[in-house]
């Protein structure tokens, strides 16, 4: 079932147009990612997801229509956002950011399973809970950023540059734990990603996007052997 529709999106900054009728789609379950270089558009699809920028066309989200409605309303059906650069609460704890995650939800009980549950996918944060988040390796504020997003229980998780600035050895840490949150729980995520042959890696389906355009899409193997995305984006 599509999870996620996307027809003729246009978004602008001001009077600055970034995405010019971009269309696309994603089943549920899936991990879809969003390829190309920077300023193609790519986190501007995300944030015009989340009703974050100024929008034409239309979005459908579970089968309804989401374009023209609130950030928060988005959130509310369980559109989680983790955005480029983290987004900690810096001053609270480690746990109390992953409470903050949870704001929405009225089940408490819930909410305690949850934690538990994120505190098994990432054991470093069950160590760091009583920290002040600021203090958090880059990593670990990302591992946080990624938790806090789980928190919501979401169906459909935006990840903006998830590897960032982080070591290699980290950002396949991240990766691995993403894999499996998407196998067991089906939560599916729309990835933007520079590093290209990781998001293919973790990807079922890719979209190359350019100058606010979908130019190639396919299953993320297909993606892989294209000869133009190889050279451009996989450096071989």
């Amino acid at each position: 079932m599509a999870l996620l529709e996307i027809s003729s999106l246009h978004a602008s900054y001001g009077l600055t147009r970034v995405l010019h009728g971009i269309s696309f789609g994603m089943e549920e379950g899936t991990i879809t990612t969003l390829l190309g270089a920077n300023g193609a558009g790519k986190t501007t699809t995300l944030r015009a997801l989340c009703a974050m920028v100024r929008t034409e066309g239309e979005i459908r989200f579970g089968g309804q229509r989401i374009d023209g409605r609130a950030t928060e309303d988005i959130v509310r059906l369980g559109v989680a956002h983790v955005p480029d650069g983290r987004g900690t609460f810096v001053n609270l704890t480690t746990e109390e950011n992953l409470r903050l995650g949870a704001y929405t939800r009225k089940d408490k009980g819930a909410v305690e399973e949850d934690l538990a549950r994120v505190y098994g996918y990432f054991p470093r944060l069950k160590e760091r809970r009583e920290q002040q988040a600021g203090t958090l390796s880059g990593g670990e504020q990302q591992m946080l950023a990624v938790s806090r997003a789980l928190m919501l229980r979401p169906k459909l998780m935006l990840l903006d540059e998830p590897s960032f600035g982080l070591a290699p050895l980290i950002v396949g840490e991240l990766f691995g734990i993403l894999r499996a949150v998407n196998a067991k729980e089906r939560v599916s995520m729309l990835v933007v990603e520079q590093n290209a042959a990781m998001a293919l890696d973790l990807a079922d389906h890719a979209y190359l996007i350019e100058t606010g355009r979908v130019v190639l899409s396919g299953t993320a193997d297909e993606i892989k052997r294209n000869d133009a995305v190889r050279r451009s984006y996989l450096g071989y």
